[in-house]
């Protein structure tokens, strides 16, 4: 009699406390999906920043946040089946890294899980938002800006080679947004007296082509649009500017910084950083449509002397003195 005394009173007290053990236990762990569209080794900076971001809000990855990375290696039509993917696997928030492709995918994939774009280059006019105040949607972030931006940078390759007359302007068709920054170069091209030689690029099998059709047509310039195709083809790129003797201007640093002539751009690693912020909020129970798209405030213009020198180019003290960085 002594014995089922005993075991109800301790079946009782396990059952008392079962709650408490429970209440204990480690609380889930927040998990983010990161969908990537070109491959990781292109971007490494901007994902180290994003984490970096992270790491000053108190979240640290594997202790108290998970991070599910989705990486689609340039291969852009694997974007679709990976957003679907961290989808299934129930995130609490999908960050977008890349390009146009990464984000339309991940919007295409969901209208309810939470989406931050990293660096959107004209979010509105692609479609991706209603308005920078307010998306209409699950998706917030930050901007690179708006299609002015592609003037500015005519605008300043004529003023650092006065005599271009005809630049080669490859661009790839991803977006809703094409026709506007297709529209402002050609403008800003009037404008400048300059003739635009657009060309296409669809993926990274265009390059040889295009290349061929830029020189064959005597470019005297050339620039590029934003496209996760182009930063991740950058040396490519680089080569024929360099070979052809082509004064060019890029949209990221990278391109500067890995040899070539100048580029004017907002500090992506720094708008990586800002998306941990929207991040951090979402998490605490912000809805995105709540959290206004932000734009850059800073541009630098970043000039590589070396690069210059390469191709024969004095760069005027004029764009020197305005240059927030020299690569001698």
């Amino acid at each position: 009699m002594n014995r089922k005394i005993t075991i109800c009173l301790l079946t009782t007290a396990l059952l008392s406390i079962a709650p408490f053990v429970e209440a204990q236990q480690a609380p889930k762990m927040p998990r983010i999906g990161f969908l990537i569209a070109p491959a990781p080794s292109t971007i490494s900076d901007r994902i180290e920043a994003f984490r970096q971001g992270l790491r000053e809000l108190g979240y640290v990855e594997g202790q108290n946040i998970v991070i599910e990375y989705r990486y689609a290696e340039g291969k852009f039509d694997r974007l679709p089946d990976l957003a679907a993917e961290l989808v299934r696997l129930k995130v609490d928030v999908i960050v977008a890294a890349g390009g146009i492709p990464a984000f339309e995918a991940a919007k295409n994939a969901t209208k309810t899980t939470p989406i931050v774009v990293t660096a959107a280059s004209d979010p509105v006019g692609s479609a991706l938002i209603a308005s920078l105040a307010r998306s209409g949607g699950n998706i917030t972030g930050l901007s690179l800006g708006g299609p002015e931006l592609y003037g500015k940078r005519l605008q300043l390759l004529k003023e650092t080679v006065p005599k271009v007359s005809r630049v080669a302007v490859f661009w790839s068709r991803t977006s809703a947004a094409v026709p506007s920054y297709l529209n402002e170069i050609h403008a800003s091209a009037q404008a400048l007296a300059l003739q635009i030689q657009s060309l296409e690029v669809r993926s990274a099998n265009d390059f040889e082509s295009v290349f061929q059709a830029a020189a064959k047509a005597g470019a005297h310039a050339l620039t590029v649009s934003i496209h996760p195709v182009f930063i991740a083809n950058r040396k490519r790129i680089l080569d024929f500017a360099a070979k052809n003797r082509l004064p060019a201007i890029y949209y990221a640093t990278e391109f500067v910084e890995d040899g070539g002539l100048m580029s004017y751009a907002p500090q992506f690693a720094d708008l990586y950083r800002r998306a941990a912020t929207y991040v951090d909020k979402i998490l605490k129970g912000r809805k995105p449509a709540d959290l206004p798209v932000e734009q850059p405030t800073k541009f630098e213009l970043v000039i590589n002397l070396k690069a210059a020198k390469q191709i024969g180019l004095t760069i005027p003290q004029s764009v020197l003195y305005r240059a927030d960085k020299v690569i001698k």
